[in-house]
């Protein structure tokens, strides 16, 4: 029997609107396992094989080609069919040198996009919070559920500690070593990850704190000039001058 919060199952007129299942077909679906993205911002692999990149007709055909290891998240072998990919994760197919990228859409909230193997060597990660560990060190709690570990040589004057929350590292894939900092800011490039402007890309022009992030409003320009509002949660900061991702056609020029 299906229960909420923690339930095993999950039916198909429940899940997400954006996952590509058709809803009346069959009465249940792929529930992902808890992981490094939340259920409302995540597909499991099982959707993605079998329902976007269409290599698989059934379910069963996708389990199987899962457990034979033929697919990869972030570098690393993913043997579990409800494993759940989310925004910026990279997903690679050895057998056919294929790579793609998780971005966020609009209207249809994701997007699968093709990428180079240079490109699928990193991955852009966002601080959501920071703390400071058992000997002074600062642990950086990312957007993907991951840790990042800064070591401080003095914790009473840590020149290690640059990194602030809503900032983006960009980290080699698998091996998660911070290789550039994207800082949040006035006039950089950011893409929405959540709300009605999902996908939409921008510069930052104007941030109102608020009580919190998801009552901070951060105004952004299109780049055809039109402007529009989001909450400072849904700002994910992707480049300077211009976008470090490729993104799917059209949606930043």
């Amino acid at each position: 029997m299906a229960r909420m919060g923690g339930q095993r199952r999950l039916k198909r007129l429940a899940a997400p609107e954006f996952w590509p299942v058709h809803r009346k077909e069959r009465k249940w679906a792929v529930r992902p396992r808890p992981g490094p993205h939340p259920l409302e911002r995540s597909v499991p692999l099982l959707v993605i094989v079998r329902d976007v990149l269409k290599l698989a007709k059934t379910g069963r055909e996708a389990r199987k080609i899962i457990s034979e290891g033929q697919f990869k998240v972030d570098g690393r072998v993913r043997k579990d069919y409800k494993y759940p990919v989310g925004f910026m994760d990279v997903i690679e197919i050895p057998a056919t040198g294929e790579y793609y990228r998780l971005v966020p859409y609009p209207t249809k909230f994701f997007y699968l996009q093709p990428i180079t193997r240079e490109e699928a060597s990193f991955k852009p990660d966002r601080i959501e919070n920071k703390t400071t560990v058992r000997g002074g060190h600062i642990q950086l709690n990312m957007f993907d559920g991951r840790n990042i570990l800064v070591r401080v040589e003095d914790p009473r004057n840590p020149k290690e500690d640059i990194y602030k929350t809503m900032d983006t590292l960009i980290i080699t894939l698998p091996d998660q070593q911070i290789k550039d900092v994207l800082r949040f800011d006035k006039g950089k490039l950011a893409i929405i990850v959540g709300g009605k402007n999902v996908g939409k890309t921008g510069r930052i022009i104007d941030v109102q704190k608020g009580w919190g992030r998801k009552r901070s409003l951060v105004t952004l320009e299109s780049a055809d000039g039109t402007t529009f509002q989001t909450s400072l949660d849904y700002v994910f900061i992707i480049g300077d001058d211009k976008p470090v991702i490729t993104l799917p056609e059209g949606v930043w020029k």
